[in-house]
């Protein structure tokens, strides 16, 4: 693999950013945010997209430059450094679609989620909403962002060099960009690309077809609804929706992640469910709407809450116990077992490239103290319930949580960001209490720890790309601040466009359910109110299912039992129904097929690339409907399936 290294000298890192590389930024930058919005409104998951990102970069580029040679122009070559600026300035863009909780804590402030849990539920005040608005949803990325950019950059060389931390995701990022640009991959290359084609073109089309028979009014219309499992399963949401956003993330997960989100499926809207649907007017009051969270749909809802918490509560620790193992063996002067030599290259000159252009540690340090005196003066007027001190202990205590956090997504490549902000969340809704707009300051808080804690573990990721791939650190470090400032425009103006094309948007039957914005506020009511909100017996359920996540990962970790399902995957369907779960499935049993016929190698290789494929040609085809849909023009046919006897 000595190929992977270019043989010519690396560009300094100026060369390195180009504006050609910024358009492509920009514009995968439009296509991944909404991406992103649409699977977080929709399921709630959102599957890494760095090698997307990297391909598509390398696909946009290399078609500009066959271009402006068709027309006789000369362009600077192509270099693997300026693909990897690209990659991490796209997943920078669209990562503050992820961290700034438009689908999420930011949402779950919203009256349509207020309206969805119930004006008379307690703790659920109506006080404690603010909708979104485009202004100040920007001001808030922009305003806490950054931070956690600033708050790691002193500590790359110990993360990449001295622990030697894998960052699987970002190593195989590397491995990636590096093979397009050796005269080996170059042919793979363009196959993956062709491959990436086909599938985004048939996406496209799909979608469009959808659309065309998913009119009528107040009816179950399109291939969203197809009883595709008959309509007693239909009834309790087993049905495969012809989704081809939600198989390309199949194909892209693991298949545990989508059998366990199977198996939640199964235990909840086959099992459990119709169990407890019995006992209406026992349990419950009969005849409640749907989204009553004192009737069925307030177990749905804390149960899979208590899943989530149980897996976070047990991933910190065990990454809490990991980190200070492994702490302690580099302090004794031991090897780190976690240490895999996954690449044969030549690491002293990757180390001479890390190590020569660095970011001084006074611009790190004055940005962070800058930055967070900013966030103290200007959050309060964004949330007032969130006090100056508040904001001030968030941002003293944040960069531990950045720093845990990144170095478990070394060890494991799992981003807990999302868990260190439940855990603020519960301490400052508490803190302020119910008659302070505790719920508000709770997610407000949540969002601060959130964006510290994911951008650290971000760019910690993208730094190991840029080290394999001999990119600058300087340059990554710039290309993050650039691809994180685009990304607080163009992530509020994404959602935007979501927020004012489908009024359906977090309500529980529509197509964008926001789920997760629901647990979130949730979660917040119990961290003011404590178990008033529970219906009855729920409070044993969640108990007994909290145990459930705690032993499912016990027996995962401790005996190696990996067949066991993954509690937070087993969660999502518990109150957003088993078709999705189908679906992913389905791009599972796509990938086996692939791998059965045609080989691993073949698979590996060009199963992302289709995946990748299937959710940007979906993804795309937002943008039209949702013009269509803010021009009242409604589809043409309505396509539904009834009972005989009806």
């Amino acid at each position: 693999m000595d190929d992977v290294i270019p043989e010519e000298e690396v560009p300094p890192w100026t060369q390195q950013i180009t504006v050609r590389g910024l358009a492509v930024s920009v514009l995968l930058g439009v296509v991944f945010s909404i991406i992103t919005h649409k699977l977080s409104l929709s399921i709630g998951v959102v599957p890494s997209l760095n090698v997307a990102a990297g391909l598509l970069g390398f696909l946009l580029v290399k078609s500009w430059m066959a271009l402006v040679a068709k027309l006789g122009l000369v362009t600077k070559p192509f270099t693997q450094q300026e693909n990897t600026v690209i990659q991490t300035c796209v997943v920078a863009c669209y990562g503050i679609a992820v961290s700034g909780g438009f689908s999420t804590y930011l949402f779950g402030m919203s009256s349509r989620t207020f309206q969805v849990i119930g004006p008379g539920s307690p703790g659920n005040s109506a006080q404690d909403v603010k909708d979104p608005k485009l202004g100040w949803m920007t001001s808030f990325v922009l305003t806490c962002s950054f931070v956690g950019i600033f708050a790691l950059v002193p500590l790359r060389k110990v993360m990449v060099i001295d622990y030697k931390l894998t960052y699987p995701s970002g190593t195989a990022t590397a491995m990636l960009i590096s093979s397009f640009h050796s005269n080996a991959g170059a042919h793979e290359a363009r196959k993956q690309v062709a491959c990436l084609g086909k599938s985004f073109a048939g996406s496209f089309a799909w979608s469009f077809l959808k659309w065309l028979v998913s009119g009528g009014t107040g009816s179950n219309c399109g291939f969203e609804h197809f009883p595709t499992l008959g309509l007693k399963a239909y009834a309790n949401t087993f049905y495969f929706d012809f989704s081809a956003t939600f198989v390309g993330t199949g194909m892209l997960c693991p298949s545990i992640v989508n059998f366990s989100a199977l198996a939640g499926a199964i235990l909840s809207w086959a099992i459990l469910w119709p169990l407890i649907g019995a006992r209406a007017g026992d349990w419950y009051p009969a005849g409640l709407e749907p989204t009553n969270f004192k009737g069925l749909y307030g177990y749905k809802v804390f149960i899979a809450i208590a899943l989530i918490l149980g897996d976070g509560l047990y991933n910190l620790l065990k990454i809490a116990v990991i980190s200070l193992r492994a702490a302690m063996i580099h302090k004794a002067g031991g090897d780190d077992a976690t240490v895999v030599p996954l690449l044969d290259l030549d690491r002293d000159k990757l180390t001479e490239t890390f190590t020569m252009e660095g970011v001084p540690m006074w611009i790190a340090a004055t940005g962070y103290v800058l930055l967070s005196l900013l966030s103290v003066l200007h959050i309060p007027t964004i949330i007032p319930a969130l006090r100056w001190y508040h904001v001030l202990v968030c941002y003293l205590v944040a960069p531990v949580f950045g720093f845990c956090n990144a170095y478990g997504a070394g060890l494991t490549d799992w981003n807990l960001a999302s868990s260190y902000g439940k855990m603020g969340l519960f301490v400052f809704g508490a803190w302020v209490g119910s008659s302070g707009g505790g719920v508000m300051a709770g997610l407000g808080a949540c969002g601060l720890v959130v964006s510290i804690a994911s951008n650290a573990a971000d760019l910690m990721q993208d730094l190991k790309t840029g080290y394999l791939t001999q990119s600058s650190p300087r340059s990554m470090f710039v290309s993050q601040l650039l691809g994180t400032l685009l990304g607080c425009f163009i992530a509020p103006l994404t959602f935007w466009m979501f927020w004012k094309a489908f009024p359906d948007v977090g309500l529980p039957d529509g197509e964008y359910k926001a789920p997760t914005a629901i647990a979130y506020r949730q979660i917040a009511i119990l961290g003011v109110q404590g178990l008033a909100a529970l219906p009855a017996h729920c409070l044993e359920f969640c108990i007994a299912f909290f145990a459930l996540a705690l032993l499912l990962n016990a027996g995962r970790d401790c005996f190696s039992w990996r067949w066991l399902p993954i509690p937070v995957a087993m969660a999502i369907p518990f109150y957003i129904g088993a078709y999705f779960a189908v679906d992913m499935v389905v791009g599972s049993l796509v990938m086996i097929l692939w791998e059965r016929l045609r080989g691993k190698d073949e698979a590996s290789a060009y199963g992302a690339a289709v995946a990748s494929g299937l959710i940007c040609g979906d993804g795309l085809w937002t943008i039209p409907s949702a013009v269509v849909a803010l021009l009242k023009i409604k589809p043409p046919m309505c396509m539904t399936f009834l009972p005989t006897a009806t």
